[in-house]
């Protein structure tokens, strides 16, 4: 019984680690791409007339 309910909770561990990693690796790329994309608006201001 005790065996069964430490399987139980370590694969809970397991998913919830590799849920993590995997927002983490998700958020720092969009991170990354949102500053890519700012800086060639930035970049791309001086020809912009309005």
């Amino acid at each position: 019984m005790e065996e069964k309910m430490f399987k139980s909770v370590s694969m809970a561990g397991i998913m919830n680690l590799v849920l993590g990693i995997t927002i983490l690796v998700a958020a720092v790329t969009w991170g990354v791409l949102l500053l890519v994309s700012g800086g060639k608006l930035l970049k791309s201001r001086k020809d912009i007339i309005i």
